[in-house]
């Protein structure tokens, strides 16, 4: 595999001598072989993207085995043996010593193989009362809902920090602009708390986005159910989902739409990332001068020895563009699909992974820049010429019983030859909610306060049900960020 796509933003995958592997009979063996050809355009990169997804099909496993035993389906001894072994293999793909093989095809495989080895019988049982279709589905709907509340967690750290900084700068005057031209009064703080109260409008996508993945697919099987006596909802339950999600078809038809949900809401967090990096970049240039910027965050040129160049900033800019990019694969993948799981639902895994992992990176980074960020405020303050402050002169003359149409006339022949206003009254005749004058940090602060006690009562579900069920408290995302 050319080593470029393993290692494309979001890099999620990569091939390594790992510690065990077996490749077993395909689990929907015939007695008849694949083309090799066919084989390799079938399975693509999704068993390399199944190494991401191996503990939480363990996890969602020992789950299913639970039930099964509990509705007579599993011998108690059979159910205690698979699940210590599936507390094993958990473990064992969070350190990376799983290997998935092509012949293998997927996780799921290798899972049942592995239980097979080592418990005989017993490890035959396991797929009892599910296809391989609602097992992918919970496995990436358990993988998701973790790096759903890290990167909520992620970007409720960024906002706060951002709303600090605001009141740090409320004060510090600067030209507002639009069209990049110059506009009116603004102040540094009021630049920063527009990116904060955009992350927050951000964040009620993706919570919508969380609370649609929060519903257990399992049961489910292909699209039809079984015909068994299934327990969805103690599954549901013990997965510490809110709920079972009803309609089993719905199930299918809500893969790759959800990824698609999923990718949409990060890609709107990636856009507010690379909008504010687009204003830092033009803030920091020697001829406007209002920032520097951190030099963790720049690099240099081979040839150029003074440059130091905002390729963090350009990269928050430009991956903005690739998660969206995943998300309309996702929409595109499933338009014109009919009801029924179909095997284009294969191709919407690897998007919604990739912008997961890429969302994460951006918001460690944003993070850096906003904690290190340097305003250069007497260099905003001596950008603050007659045009900042045309409008005001315009209301000035509102103020003594001008129409506005008349004054605005007025103010655009005359505003250059008014005295230049003191910036701190300027700014104080600002009084209105939301205005540089008058930030008013309290009401995103208390939207604030709703995401975390939200997050916080997510992340405390999530992980009484993975101890449970693992006996210890283990992340179901990978550890070598490499994959």
């Amino acid at each position: 595999m050319p080593r470029e796509l393993l290692e494309a933003p979001g890099s999620l995958t990569r091939p390594a001598l790992l510690e065990y592997s077996r490749v077993m009979a395909k689990l929907w063996e015939k007695g008849y072989s694949l083309d090799d050809a066919v084989e390799c355009f079938t399975v693509g990169r999704d068993y390399l993207l199944d190494l991401n997804l191996i503990t939480a099909d363990a996890v969602a496993s020992i789950a299913h085995v639970r039930m099964l035993a509990s509705t007579g389906l599993l011998e108690n001894d059979q159910a205690r043996a698979l699940e210590e072994e599936l507390r094993q293999i958990a473990r064992d793909g969070v350190a990376g010593k799983v290997r998935i093989s092509r012949e293998d095809e997927d996780c799921h495989t290798v899972l049942e193989a592995l239980l097979t080895e080592r418990l005989g019988d017993a490890g035959k049982r396991v797929h009892t009362g599910r296809s391989r279709n609602d097992q992918v589905t919970v496995a990436t709907r358990l993988f998701s809902r973790e790096s759903l509340l890290t990167i909520t967690t992620d970007t409720i750290t960024l906002v706060e920090r951002l709303l600090d900084r605001a009141r740090e700068e409320s004060s510090t005057v600067m030209p507002g602009r639009t069209h990049l031209q110059i506009a009116m009064l603004s102040t540094f703080g009021l630049w920063l708390a527009s990116w904060a109260e955009q992350l927050l409008d951000d964040l009620e996508l993706l919570e919508t986005a969380a609370r649609l993945n929060d519903r257990s697919p399992l049961g489910s099987a292909a699209s039809y159910g079984v015909p068994l006596p299934l327990d969805r909802e103690m599954v549901a339950d013990v997965l510490g989902f809110s709920g079972v999600q009803n309609n089993v078809l719905a199930v299918q038809h809500s893969r790759g739409t959800l990824d698609g949900h999923i990718a949409g809401a990060l890609a709107a967090i990636a856009t507010t990332l690379g909008r504010m990096a687009q204003d830092l970049i033009l803030f920091s240039l020697p001829e406007v001068g209002y920032v520097r910027l951190p030099s963790a965050l720049c690099s240099g040129s081979s040839i150029m020895p003074q440059k130091q160049n905002p390729d963090a900033l350009e990269l928050l800019r430009s991956r903005a563009s690739l998660v969206e990019g995943w998300a309309a694969q996702c929409r595109g993948v499933v338009r014109g699909l009919p009801s029924g799981y179909n095997r284009d639902l294969q191709d919407t895994k690897e998007p919604l992974l990739r912008s997961l992992a890429t969302v994460r990176e951006e918001l460690a980074v944003a993070l850096v820049l906003v904690d290190r960020l340097e305003p250069q405020r007497d260099r905003m303050a001596k950008a603050l010429n007659a045009e900042v402050f045309a409008t005001d002169y315009a209301y000035q003359l509102v103020l003594e019983g001008v129409p506005f149409r008349e004054a605005y006339q007025r103010a655009a022949r005359d505003y250059g030859q008014q005295e230049l206003p003191d910036p701190r009254e300027a700014l104080a005749r600002r009084t209105s909610t939301g205005t540089p004058g008058n930030l008013n940090l309290e009401a995103p602060l208390r939207r604030l306060a709703g995401h975390k006690e939200r997050v916080l009562e997510g992340f405390k579900r999530h992980q009484r049900a993975l101890k449970d069920l693992l006996g210890q408290e283990l992340s179901l995302l990978p550890q070598d960020e490499s994959r």
